[in-house]
């Protein structure tokens, strides 16, 4: 085919025009990569060191899934700022051992050295169940809480490998979360007593690693469920049946949940209620048990202040009940080494009401109860 000059001209611009488009994509994805912002450089701060007038106050921090390490440094050091000595971590197994003797403990590494930095007392709670330690899928489905008895000695072995790398750093250990609930022990009927053969696996090759360790037994959620139910077992209960099952030996402290609902932190306990001082009756638990004089941590509580929630306080009211259950625990608990409460900050925004016990919005802007527990924590001059 001949063209003409002007023929060969609206040839080209068709092209132009139909190549156009794709050749500017092509161009603004090679400027993108280009211009990709690097990652923040972090330099650890000189060595910190908390001040506080209550040296109960602790916080979950919620750093799982937090990525980026200039954050999780900011995280921690709005933490030591507020005037909260003790931060609990989730550290999941399988998140450190994707594959049977496999670690991966970047992440872990990172969280401790910055809480280090902080002069931050860590807990860290252990739980979840990797894939390679559950049954085949093919055969049974199973949630990330499913941990069968075949397997406890794999977790034990876990455990004490996360004791031995940082002895010396971490010297308090949560055995699992909630196992009262059902869908915390992998969406089977609770079962206090095969949760006391996990601790009994876990605790000898945990000491053994680091004899300095505390570990924490329980972290036993506030419930009235009875008997049989399909949700759970009171914890009342719950924690009976493991001192019956023989217990006692197997965990060096008490770790429980102690959420306020709408009530103030100075309301009484009783048995038909769910309120802040109900640790006061899983205290009387290990007392009738012999075991009164074991301490007690609280690894999550507080108070929610969404405007629609039903369970929800105020938000001056929600200020007023944290800084109270500091002073009730620091006042008349002698037995409560600290208090931590939900949740200090999340990577990102839950968009529920969940968002509503943060104490610090995803993007480090501290809430009025940030400020006003920094006011409180504050040593006299």
């Amino acid at each position: 085919m001949i063209f003409s000059g002007h023929g060969k001209r609206s040839h080209f611009l068709r092209q132009l025009r139909r190549w156009a488009p794709r050749l500017a994509l092509a161009l603004l994805l090679l400027l993108l990569c280009a211009i990709r912002p690097h990652p923040v450089l972090v330099i650890l701060d000189p060595p910190q060191q908390v001040h506080t007038a209550n040296p109960v106050v602790g916080v979950h921090t919620r750093l799982t899934d937090e990525v980026e390490e200039w954050k999780i440094q900011r995280t921690l050091q709005m933490v030591r700022q507020m005037g909260a000595p003790w931060m609990l971590e989730y550290f999941p197994w399988p998140y450190i051992e994707p594959a049977e003797g496999k670690f991966n403990w970047d992440h872990t590494d990172t969280v401790i050295k910055h809480a280090e930095n902080q002069d931050l007392t860590v807990i860290a709670r252990l739980g979840w169940t990797p894939a390679w330690a559950r049954p085949d899928p093919q055969e049974q489905e199973t949630a990330h809480t499913h941990l069968d008895a075949e397997h406890y000695d794999d977790f034990a072995r876990f455990a004490a490998a996360f004791a031995a790398r940082y002895r010396g750093r971490v010297d308090h250990i949560i055995v699992w979360n909630e196992p009262n609930l059902s869908f915390e022990w992998g969406y089977r009927p609770v079962d206090p007593e095969g949760y006391t053969d996990l601790l009994k696996a876990v605790y000898a090759p945990v000491h053994e690693a680091n004899p300095d360790v505390i570990i924490l037994g329980g972290a036993l959620a506030p419930t009235l469920e009875p008997e049989g139910s399909a949700v759970g077992l009171n914890d009342l209960i719950y924690l009976d049946r493991m001192y019956q099952a023989g217990a006692a030996p197997y965990f060096d402290a008490l770790a429980a949940h102690a959420y306020g609902l709408t009530a103030p932190p100075d309301a009484p306990p009783g048995p038909e209620r769910i309120n802040f001082r109900r640790v006061e009756l899983l205290h009387a638990v290990m007392a009738t048990h012999g075991d009164g004089d074991k301490p007690v941590y609280v690894t999550e509580a507080g108070w929610n202040d969404h405007p629609r929630w039903v369970n929800a306080v105020r938000p001056a009211e929600r200020i007023a009940y944290t800084i109270g259950a500091y002073e009730w625990a620091r006042e008349h608990w002698p037995w409560c080494r600290s208090v931590a409460m939900w949740a200090f900050r999340y990577p990102k925004s839950t968009y529920s009401y969940h968002d509503y016990y943060a104490f610090v919005t995803a993007n480090f802007e501290p809430k009025v109860i940030y400020q006003e527990v920094q006011a409180y924590t504050q040593p006299p001059d």
